[in-house]
């Protein structure tokens, strides 16, 4: 089994690791890995996971399924997707047009995770709060497995019910904003110091440097990577300031 992700901030990452730990260990690529796709054409069974934008599948994930849509063809897929709050059809979203493509869709999953949102004050939990949302998120992981392997796989967000669900819940509001790459994205200049940082991590290379400062261009995915991990908590999104950054590594409880 070959689990492929794409993770913003890192809690999509962590979920697929844990999912793939219970299963019994299996590579684990980002899309973002250019060595990814040798890897696609091998493997026959897939889980595919990734964040929801308002109840919407990223626009970077689209795409990188829409450009090896050949390589999906006849692929067993499970899909897991993460969210804040909730998304009604988040694995729909990709189980939808990876049938489009010829994948089959043997299940779904949907996990609540901390909300990465680091400009907006809605959904902020306090970090007790965070680090018991990722371990009822694990402890689902590992019953999901358990079902998995004995031939009882989880179907959550792919029913018509589900795409309803999503649908009226949030993307019929704002299909705007996830339908294409946004032009949001703003800098502090005064703020910024040219330390290249967002730079170095966007997934999109939508952020260069001019006259050692940082700008953005239009092609932005929303992952919230280069707010969440600005030094100078120069860059917004939706917001005008940055409320919390938030790192996965914060809520994970390394006593257990």
């Amino acid at each position: 089994m070959l689990g492929i992700y794409f993770s913003g901030t890192g809690n999509t990452k962590y979920c697929l690791e844990k999912f793939l730990k219970y299963y019994g260990g299996s590579e684990l690529f980002s899309i973002e890995n250019p060595e990814l796709i040798s890897e696609l054409k091998e493997f026959e069974e897939i889980v595919l996971a990734y964040p929801i934008y308002y109840s919407n599948i990223p626009k970077i994930v689209r795409d990188f399924i829409k450009e090896n849509k050949d390589d999906f063809k006849n692929k067993r897929v499970f899909i897991i997707a993460t969210m804040g709050l909730f998304s009604g059809d988040g694995a729909g979203c990709g189980a939808r047009l990876l049938k489009k493509y010829g994948g089959i869709i043997t299940g779904g999953l949907h996990l609540r995770m901390p909300d990465c949102i680091g400009d907006v004050k809605l959904q902020k939990k306090s970090l007790e709060e965070n680090k018991q949302i990722v371990i009822n998120a694990e402890k689902k992981i590992e019953v999901a497995v358990k079902e998995l392997k004995v031939g009882n796989h989880s179907k959550e967000g792919l029913s018509i019910f589900h795409h309803i669900v999503g649908l009226f819940g949030q993307r019929l509001w704002f299909y705007n904003k996830t339908q294409e790459y946004s032009d949001k994205l703003k800098i502090n200049s005064s703020f910024c110091i040219g330390c290249r940082k967002c730079v170095d991590i966007c997934p999109m290379q939508n952020i260069f440097i001019t006259n050692e400062k940082a700008s953005a261009r239009s092609m932005c995915t929303m992952c919230y990577r280069c707010i969440n991990n600005c030094p100078q908590k120069a860059i917004t999104l939706l917001g005008d300031e940055v409320i919390e950054q938030c790192f996965i590594e914060n809520y994970i409880n390394t006593d257990k």
